[in-house]
Order: structure tokens, then sequence, then C-alpha cells
């Protein structure tokens, strides 16, 4: 009877010191920073000097929405005009062209990043009706994406840009006048291009491409061809920045070689091949960082690393003495050269810490005068501000992990609360300075331990590869093994260990909370992809050359290894093991990791019964950019993980924020699971020619086992008015198989099909991304609906004949959505052009493409097209069912 009045007496003793010592604790730490101050809107920002020096634009808010002004250098601030007036979605970044008679910016939709290039007069006035001037649209095509490869040093008239309207896996080169917006396309990208590279005249000098094998590919661009002058394997990197003065040679960063770790900087010889070393880490830490040139002379001015902090390396010994010059008046303070005047006599230059956000500055290199300009959230006191220091730990197999610790300030590091917090990429890393999520962390009373875990960028080619396929795995033991490292020091108490993280970073909260469900008390997962298999079948089309990569560091789907090991990693799968607390983060529109990976493990913890918590943002993407958005995210985040670690939460907030946070929390039970593998979105690829009317015949067998069964296929495209009918009649021993399908002309987006086969008929039509119609057996019909996620290509009859028309070309691939109306599904299917081939067949000799599909259920099919006419000339069928039937198919004649 006395032991157990004891214990609760103990208990509750214990619960009363600790409450006590939290209370004393509490009480050190500097007052709660308002969260506006930290993820709302800077009062200006990212200012930039014209060419000639007269005028300043920058960032500044507009009814809320971050927007470009323009002052005279001269003037203040509060005197600057208003140039865009969008409240729709913040301008991020922004440039003047080199005459400074246009500012441009590129802006999306919703976050859905298909970016269009604006234009906007400075000297303009206001519109009428309106604030501003109008901007522009200089690109104007719904559902591409732009990409800026060069600005002509010699015609400021002109930007050289990237568009994948035709094709949008790859983008065509064009030239664009700004004053008139006419366009000039200067290369069609059949070659699957993934970067161009101009010298600063404007001209295309190389292409850089990523082989199917992953390899990176760097071809010097003649008049009349691409030639391969360097290469390098997958598991390495090279990439050109800027022409040498010579005009000849280009500046490289590369780790090619197998004796070779840190990348480095070299000057490289297009047409002899020559390699030559320029610098590569002089302390043999890190990765080459950067190079900054003088568009004045054309000369390297400084290299950059980065190791624990910044590491600055000067060439030219004028702006060396103006760094040091300007070290001495900002002691302990990164110093950059932003933006300076075509002279490059006066710059803005940036002061920046960990515990500075950033000061700009005017500064006269020939007077040696610095003026403070403005200080970035000029309101937040940076006497509160927690330092961050570089720390390294040994992970599970003994590998050394570096990484930053930011500390709560005024109080003993001594089990405390952590948070850690991995970085998005995987492919990227963390850096010292001013970090908005760790200082508002550490405000809070959290440790906050941002680890550069295995295949983070920047420690060499070695550490990079030690993270292929290790997601979840030993990428995931560099994150644990930190938790215990702060653990085993008494800096963390090992009950309160949060993670939380957005893209990779969400990816490892969800995969933490998952695969080590002890270890967190709390999870935060910010657009999280939660299964890998169904991440890579949909990610965007213009990260075509990007999927290749993933097939290489994370793994192929289409190889049975691979697969298995994904589907080990993916958090979706082990859901049923999670017993942490967690909140789910998403943008509905966004195109890299879809919602559907969001409402998927939702689902899952929803149907076992589970509590999750879910915010999702209708108008955002890859990440919020709203300040509306991202203070609910963090009111609601900070609170959860009060809850859950105690740790401290300002529970105010404005009244927009509140009912902000209370539109993009979704009620768990109304999502609805996503068909698995299913993708949200995938692009339809321009034909590069239309159909024709006319007949092809062929004659083929169809191998079961133990049965061959003869068969011929006759196809027939005639005009019906705005679209093409493809009538495809299969003749068998036992009956024949009617299909009739509708295509669009020109872009030849499947729009009905209509199948017969006895007594069995199926009629259905394709339209805004809906199938809707029915199957009808013996007379009696079942409706069919569906959601399709886009337009269909390349299905049906006629199938092969839209494969002939679009861009083909040696290792071309594409990802085409198809519908299965046996079992009313979408499916995606991946053609690859996988050589040239010659064919002798009966009616003929021909060069054709080899063009393989491999569709999500397993089977695959090889279609050879004829060159020359574009025609399928032969077809081979393999089956992932009926025991793994085989179809052939050969051209026997075609009069159209």
């Amino acid at each position: 009877m006395l032991l157990r009045l004891a214990c609760p007496i103990r208990i509750t003793l214990w619960v009363f010191l600790w409450s006590v010592t939290t209370l004393l604790v509490r009480a050190e730490l500097p007052p709660l920073l308002d969260r506006q101050l930290i993820f709302g809107n800077p009062e200006i920002a990212s200012a930039q000097l014209s060419p000639d020096g007269k005028y300043v634009a920058f960032l500044k808010p507009y009814k809320d929405t971050l927007n470009i002004w323009v002052k005279s250098t001269n003037e203040p601030f509060t005197r600057a005009r208003l140039l865009t007036d969008t409240t729709a979605r913040p301008i991020r970044n922004f440039f003047w062209t080199r005459d400074g008679r246009f500012i441009l910016y590129v802006q999306d939709r919703g976050g859905d990043e298909n970016f269009n290039l604006y234009a906007v007069d400075p000297t303009a006035e206001p519109a009428d009706g309106r604030d501003a001037p109008l901007s522009r649209d200089l690109t104007g095509i719904k559902g591409a994406r732009v990409q800026i490869y060069a600005v002509p040093k010699g015609s400021p008239d002109v930007v050289c840009i990237g568009l994948n309207d035709r094709d949008p896996a790859w983008h065509d080169v064009y030239q664009l006048r700004l004053s008139t917006g006419e366009r000039t396309r200067l290369r069609e990208n059949k070659e699957q291009i993934s970067g161009w590279f101009f010298d600063e005249a404007g001209q295309l000098r190389l292409a850089v491409r990523v082989a199917p094998n992953g390899d990176t590919e760097i071809l010097r661009v003649d008049a009349d061809r691409l030639v391969k002058v360097y290469a390098c394997s997958v598991f390495e990197s090279a990439g050109p920045i800027r022409m040498h003065p010579d005009g000849q040679r280009v500046y490289m960063v590369t780790n090619r070689g197998q004796d070779v770790d840190l990348t480095r900087l070299v000057l490289f010889d297009p047409k002899t091949g020559k390699e030559e070393l320029v610098e590569s880490d002089p302390l043999e830490r890190v990765d080459f960082g950067s190079a900054s040139f003088s568009d004045v002379t054309n000369d390297v001015i400084a290299t950059v690393y980065i190791d624990e902090r910044i590491r600055t390396y000067w060439r030219d010994k004028g702006y060396e003495r103006d760094h040091r010059w300007l070290q001495k008046r900002l002691p302990g303070k990164d110093i950059a050269f932003t933006s300076g005047t075509r002279d490059e006599q006066i710059w803005l230059v940036t002061a920046t810490s960990d515990t500075e956000p950033g000061e700009t500055y005017l500064f006269d290199r020939r007077a040696k005068r610095l003026t403070l300009q403005y200080r970035l959230y000029e309101k937040l006191d940076r006497r509160h501000l927690a330092p961050m220091k570089a720390i390294r730990y040994p992970s599970s197999d003994g590998l050394g992990i570096p990484a930053y610790l930011t500390l709560p300030k005024g109080i003993t590091a001594k089990n405390l609360p952590l948070m850690v917090v991995p970085h998005g990429g995987p492919w990227a890393r963390d850096v010292w300075g001013y970090n908005r999520q760790a200082q508002f962390l550490a405000n809070r009373g959290y440790a906050v331990l941002q680890p550069n875990f295995r295949a983070s960028t920047g420690y060499g080619k070695r550490f990079l590869n030690a993270g292929n396929g290790q997601w979840g795995d030993l990428m995931q033991d560099d994150l644990t093994w930190g938790v215990n490292y702060l653990v085993a020091e008494g800096i963390a108490d090992p009950r309160r260990v949060g993670i939380m993280g957005g893209s990779y970073g969400g990816y490892a909260t969800l995969a933490g909370v998952a695969f080590t469900p002890k270890l967190y008390a709390a999870g935060v997962a910010i657009v999280a992809p939660s299964n890998l298999i169904t991440l890579l079948n949909t990610i965007p089309p213009y990260w075509e050359a990007a999927r290749r990569l993933f097939h290489t560091r994370m793994g192929d789907p289409g190889k049975p290894e691979d697969r298995a090991r994904m589907e080990r990693q993916s958090p979706l799968n082990a859901a049923d093991r999670i017993e942490t607390p967690l909140m789910i983060v998403q943008g509905a529109n966004d195109p890299r990791v879809k919602k559907s990976e969001a409402d998927q493990i939702v689902v899952a913890l929803r149907d076992r019964g589970f509590p999750v918590e879910y915010l999702c943002a209708p108008d955002e993407g890859h990440g919020f950019a709203r300040p509306v958005n991202n203070l609910a995210l963090y009111a609601a985040s900070e609170r959860f993980l009060a809850d859950h670690l105690k740790g401290r939460f300002q529970a105010d907030m404005p009244a927009d924020v509140a009912a902000r946070l209370k539109e993009i929390t979704v009620d768990v039970s109304t999502v609805t699971a996503p068909e698995r593998g299913r993708p949200a979105t995938v692009g339809v690829v321009k034909p590069e020619s239309d159909l024709r009317a006319g007949r092809l015949r062929y004659r083929g067998t169809i191998d079961v086992p133990g049965q061959t069964i003869q068969a011929t296929v006759e196809t027939t495209v005639t005009e019906a008015g705005d679209a093409w009918e493809v009538r495809e009649e299969i003749s068998l021993p036992m009956g024949s198989v009617i299909e009739t399908t509708k295509l669009e002309k020109a872009s030849l987006v499947v729009r009905s099909r209509r199948v017969a086969q006895g007594p069995l008929t199926v009629d259905v039509a394709f339209r805004d991304g809906r199938v809707e119609g029915a199957v009808t057996l013996n007379g009696t019909p079942r409706p069919m609906a569906a959601d399709l996620g886009g337009e269909l290509l390349a299905d049906g009859a006629g199938r092969y004949l839209v494969i002939g028309r679009l861009p083909l070309a040696m290792g071309y691939t594409a990802t085409l959505r198809n519908f299965n109306v046996q079992n009313g599904r979408p499916s995606l299917v991946q053609l690859n052009v996988a050589a040239i081939e010659n064919v002798s067949l009966a009616s003929g000799h021909f060069t054709a493409y080899r063009v393989e599909l491999t569709d999500e259920g397993g089977a695959r099919t090889t279609v050879w097209v004829d060159q020359a006419t574009r025609l399928p000339i032969k077809a081979v069928v393999k089956t992932a069912t009926l025991g793994g039937a085989a179809i052939s198919l050969e051209l026997v004649e075609s009069d159209g």
C-alpha cells in the first residue's frame, strides 16, 4: 500500500519540479518574435540599380503582395512609383535590360511553374483605372514554361529564351525582341537538349544533354549539327558557365575523372578538347562554388567556396581592396556585390550573417562612400536572434555528416526540445547565414538541427553518390544519428524531438515517423512525397532530363529490384507503423509533388483511425509563396509543435491569417484516396505534322501458349469535319473487332472511341480531362465515367499513326496518357526512341525509328516508324496478360 502511494507522490513532485524548471528556463528566453516579422512581407527587398545608375528598382508590398517599384537613386524610398500591381501572386525576381529600357520578370499562375515572361517600362505612367503601368506578356502561352538563357551584351532589345510549347519535355530556342514581342526560332530541340549555353554576344555555342543512361554530354553547336565534345558519367557532373575573353575557350565546372572528388573550375576548348585547370578548393574541403565575372573585361573577379562559411578568393586586386575596406566597416558579415552600374563603379552591396537578414548599401567605389539604403525586415529586433554554428557528427556507417545547429538564445543548451529540419532537393545543401525557419524555431525554445546528409551537394562526388538508392535508408540514418548525437551531448531531450521539412525534407519527415516511429514526438511534412513510385510517375514533362537522374540516383521503377526497394522506402507503405502526431501541408497546384501524394498518406492514416492534420492551399504550388499562407502554416505548425514538444507559441494572429488558416484547413473525412500510380498531369506532345486520309493494311500473328492465330488489320483514315476518324478492323478466325477513334485535327488528341466485338460495344467520349460513356453487353448498358487528369494521346485506333507524327529523334522520350476501356482506368505509357534501324519487309526496305512503349500494366510494345513517310511499318506487342501473348504486325500495303 505504501509503495502504491509513493509512486504518485514521486511523479507529482517530478512534474512540479519540471514545470518550475521549465518556467525559469523560459523566463530567460528572448521575447516572442512576431511571426509577421519573420514570415510576412519585407518592407523593401531585392533592390537593383539601373545600368546607368540613375534609378533603383525594388520589391515592396502593394495590397499585401510584393510588386516592383522604382525611384531615382537620390530619392527616398517613400517617393517610389509602383510599376506592377499584381495581387494574385508575389513577384519574386526581376532584372533590368542592358539598356535600362525595360524591367523583365517571370510569373506563373497559382504555383503551377508555367512561367511567362513580362516586360514593363520603368518610365511609363499608370494605365487608365490602375495604379501601375501595364506589363506586356512577351510569351503569353498557357501551359508552357519559359527559360531565360542569355541577355546579349551588344543587343539590349533581345533576350534568348527557351519555350516548351511544342514539346512539354524539351525547350526550343528563340530570340525574343523586347520592343515588339517578335520571336524568331533559332533551334528546334529534337535532340533532347536540357540546357543551352550562349556567349556574351548572344551566339549559341554549346548544348547540354542528359543521355538515356544519365550521363551528361556537352555538345558544340555548329551551323548544321551538334557535335559531342565532352562527357561525364551519371555519377559525375560538368557544365559551362561563361566564355573566356578569347572567345574560344569556355569556363566549366566539372568533377570528371576517376581520381577526382571535388568539382573544380577548368578552361575547355570545344574545338581541340583541351582542358586546363583554373582552380579547385585551396583547402581541399568542398566543391568549387561559383565565379564572379566583370562585364567590362569578361575576366574573373573572384571565386567562391561554400564551406562552414563562405570563402572568397579575389583575382581582381581592385575589388579585393574594396572588399577589405567594406569588411572593416561591416565586420563579421558576408558581403556581396549584388547589382552594379554598366561601368561597375557604383554598386548595391548586401551584408548578411546568421543574425542579420540583410543590410543593403549604395557603394561608390571611386569616392569610397557607403550609404545605407534599407534593412530587410527593419522591425525585426536583431538582439533576439540566435547564432548558428557548424557541427559535425558520425552517421551509422561512420560517414561524417556536416550540419548546422541553432540553439535558443539566453538559456543553457541542456535537455532542450529539438527540431530536425532536413533540406529539400535532396541534391542541395544548407549554408551558414540567416535562416527564417531556424530563427523562428529557436525563438520558440527549440534547438534546431539542419543536417547536410549524404546526397547533399558541395562536399564532393563521393559524399553525393553515397546517397544513391538510400532514400529512407542511410540518408535517414544521417538524421537519426544527428538526433542521437545531440541527445548524447545532453543538448536534446529524447522525449521531445520533432522533424519538419519540405520537398525531400517532407519525405524525410514522413520516412522519419514511418521508419523510426519511436524517435520523433511530432512531424510537419510540407509538399512531401509519400510514395516514390507515384512521385516519379507524375513529375512534370519538362523534367524529362531529370527523370533520368532520378532513375539513377533514386531507382528505376521499371527495374524489379529497384521497384521493390522503392516500395519499401515509401512511407505510404509503412503508414500502419506511424505513431507520431503528424501535420501534412500541401499546395494544390504543385507540379513536382502532386496533391495526390498528400491525399494518399492522409487517407491511409485516417482509415486506420490515426489522427492527422491537413493544410492545403488552393493557390500554391511547391511551397507557399503568399505571405498570408505562410503565416497560416506557421501559426498552425507552432501550435501543433507546442502541443507535442512543449515549446513556446504565439497564440494570437491577425484576422486575415486566422481566416486563411480556417480556409486551408482540410476536413480529413472529405479526402478521397487517389488511384495508386495515377498521374495528376502529363503533358500532351504537339505533333510535328497532321494525319492525312488513306488506308493501310497489316498482316500478322497472335501467339498464345500452344497456339498461333493469323490476323489482318486494316486501318482507314477519313476526314470528319474538324476531326479525323480512324477505323481499325482486326480480322481473326473467330470473328472481327472494329474500333473507331475520333482525333482532333492538328493536336491529334483523342475525343471519342467506339469498340464493337460481337455482343460487346464500348462508346466513350473524352473532354476536359474526363471520360463518359457506356459499355453495352448483350443489350444491357453499364455507365462508365472517370477523371483522367488530362488529355489522351496515341490511344485507340490510329495509335501508331499518331506516334509516327511525334517529334521522333534518337533518344527521344515522352510520357503519354491512355485509357483502358476494359477496366475503365487511365494509365501512363512511357515512350522511348531506342534506335534507328534498317528494316526489310515484304512491302519494301525502310530506315525506321525503333520506338519502345511501356505501360503501367507491364505490356511492352515496339513500333518501327519509317523515317521518310512517318508511317508505322511494323509492331510487336508483348502483353502482361493471356499468359504473355505476343502480337506481331507488318505493313502489307498503304495508299495514303
